[in-house]
């Protein structure tokens, strides 16, 4: 089978092809044939910035081809996984390939009348753009700003934000560019990270960026504001100013719910299917290329260029 992998070297243009064998599911473990594989930035960092080399993992959508031993015992969601079932799921190995592994604890069943990529598009985004939500305690009423508005998991929270009563949403961006995407998506406002003023002050920022934004982020923050970080780009926040608005910073991880809250993880599962049923979410797909052009897909992230996810499709 193909294989994306890199040699470490500073950029995507380090990613090439190769022919792997086949891997064994272990215990627990389906073995994906791959449709659909979602490029995300954290990954696209560690190709960046990382050591050594590491394995390209992430979110990924095919059919079930060969189950582990213990497939379906115990776990809330996943009885009944077997071959030829259509499954979307985190991969922690090596996901960038024609089949992949992913745990049954992160898989979760694709309906028949979706798509591979609009499932791969929708659910890990749609997860985290809830649970960074809850995080915040956003509740009605409330006025949201969304760094890294335009992103995949961005433009999501955009929807949910304005689907669960928020009165104003903001879309902070890099671009001009993207302001129609996000009015389109549910923004009221659209601020370039670069102004010198990100408009009135709200009660809830989520930030996926990070890093040198997340000053600019805490002084956006109302009297007993929430900040809530979410993003792998790392940055400083000062404490003083957090003190001078009485308010709090939080930081939510995706795996820390669903391995330490399975049921809950299940619960929002559900319900984002649900939402996107009722039309309530639509994931917004920015590319889909195939599976040698995987560097190209880290170029389009990288440049921050993208409205919504992008695809690699093997």
């Amino acid at each position: 089978m193909r294989r994306v992998r890199y040699e470490v070297g500073g950029g995507p243009e380090v990613l090439f092809l190769e022919e792997v064998p086949v891997p064994e599911p272990g215990p627990g473990e389906l073995l994906v044939r791959a449709e659909a594989i979602g490029v995300t930035l954290p990954m696209v960092r560690k190709v960046r910035e990382g050591d050594a080399p590491v394995p390209l993992g992430g979110e990924v959508a095919g059919t079930v081809v060969g189950v582990g031993e213990g497939v379906g015992e115990g776990v809330q969601g996943a009885e009944g996984f077997a071959p030829g079932d259509r499954v979307t799921g985190l991969c922690f190995g090596h996901g960038y390939a024609d089949l992949a592994i992913v745990h049954q604890a992160m898989a979760s069943r694709i309906p028949d009348d979706v798509s591979a990529v609009q499932a791969v598009a929708l659910v890990r985004s749609g997860l985290v753009a809830r649970g960074v939500y809850e995080a915040a305690s956003a509740g009605k009423g409330d006025s949201v700003l969304v760094t890294a508005a335009a992103s995949a998991i961005g433009s999501l929270l955009v929807q949910y934000a304005k689907a669960r009563g928020a009165e104003r949403v903001v879309a902070a961006v890099s671009s001009a560019h993207k302001a129609d995407f996000l009015r389109e998506a549910g923004a009221d406002e659209v601020v370039l990270y670069d102004a010198q003023s990100w408009g009135e002050p709200v009660d809830v920022v989520l930030d996926g960026v990070g890093g040198d934004l997340l000053a600019p982020a805490v002084r956006a923050l109302r009297p007993a504001g929430r900040l809530v970080a979410f993003s792998s780009g790392g940055g400083m926040i000062d404490a003083y100013e957090l003190l001078a608005r009485g308010a709090s910073a939080i930081g939510f991880q995706m795996a820390a719910i669903a391995r330490g809250k399975p049921e809950l993880y299940a619960r929002w599962r559900d319900e984002l299917w649900a939402d996107y049923r009722s039309g309530t979410l639509r994931p917004r797909i920015h590319a889909q290329l195939p599976l040698a052009e995987a560097a190209r897909a880290h170029q389009i992230i990288e440049s921050r260029s993208n409205l919504g996810k992008v695809v690699l499709v093997p």
